[in-house]
């Protein structure tokens, strides 16, 4: 693994880089969900690049090791949303297609790092997104025991606790993250859209998304604790002219208690669903499997 910084805008991105002992036959960025440092895909990055696959990870600007470049890293005032961190993907996957120019370069996302894929200037680099756990934000779409708490932290928490401290202490709270303040009030504007990004961020953004031609992947987990299926569909649909297919996965099939929102990216997974998501990357555009 290499550890790189990746310049964005005026931001500097810290990334990772797991590239194969042998020739890389493709890319794949990992684009993580809100709150999750780029360190928690690391066993999964390892994992694919030993199939042969050049893996990047990052952490959005403002979080994980792309914090401000200050004496105390403090998000106090620090000007990032949602819109800053697709620029974010967007630069990684630039650099990552650059590496690696004349092979076909995948996205890998965890919750929003299947929702900012929409958002992509440069969507004619990617050949293939698989969304894990992602779904529309919508409070109507979350599950009905987040639902039981849902708007108190939209119209209480979030407000308040971002106006005292001029971003989201979530670490404190034991929610989501730190979090800039731009990034947490406009996932917030998000939230309470019935369309959630598109509804929000008007007909530009339902035009970015309707431009994705490539294939996407949703895989589902019947146990996640966040995300419903309606939110799945929802989400994936905005993708309006791409191939879209679903999988619906359950605990049982596994033969495991859980999997939940984030339990892909567990090590005990390397031979069922680590696997799964490999099969589906190959499938997309027929990505040679590396000989033996």
């Amino acid at each position: 693994m290499q550890m790189q910084t990746l310049s964005s805008g005026t931001a500097q991105l810290a990334t990772r880089v797991y590239a194969p002992s042998i020739p890389a036959r493709a890319s794949v960025v990992i684009g993580g969900a809100m709150g999750v440092r780029q360190d928690y895909y690391a066993p999964f990055a390892q994992w694919l690049s030993v199939q042969g696959f050049r893996v990047t990870t990052f952490d959005y600007r403002g979080s994980g090791e792309s914090l401000p470049d200050t004496a105390s890293g403090s998000l106090r005032g620090f000007k990032a949303d949602l819109l800053d961190w697709a620029a974010d993907y967007e630069a990684v996957v630039d650099a990552a297609k650059a590496a690696l120019p004349d092979a076909p370069l995948y996205l890998l996302g965890h919750s929003l790092g299947a929702q900012l894929p929409g958002f992509l200037n440069n969507q004619d680099k990617v050949a293939g997104l698989v969304s894990i756990a992602a779904g529309s934000g919508y409070w109507r779409d979350n599950t009905p025991q987040l639902r039981r708490m849902i708007l108190y932290f939209w119209y209480v928490l979030v407000p308040l606790a971002t106006r005292l401290c001029g971003y989201f202490p979530g670490r404190r709270l034991r929610k989501v993250g730190d979090l800039p303040a731009g990034v947490m009030l406009q996932w917030r504007k998000w939230c309470l859209d019935p369309h959630y990004s598109v509804g929000a961020e008007g007909e530009s953004a339902r035009l970015s998304y309707g431009r994705v031609s490539f294939p996407v992947t949703a895989l589902s987990m019947t146990d996640d604790e966040l995300m419903t299926w309606r939110g799945t569909q929802n989400l994936i649909n905005l993708y309006a002219n791409a191939p879209r297919t679903f999988e619906r996965i359950a605990p049982a099939d596994l033969k495991v208690r859980r999997i939940g929102h984030f339990g892909f990216f567990r090590e005990q997974f390397n031979q069922s669903l680590w696997p799964r998501a490999q099969q589906i990357i190959e499938g997309m555009t027929g990505v040679a499997k590396r000989a033996a």
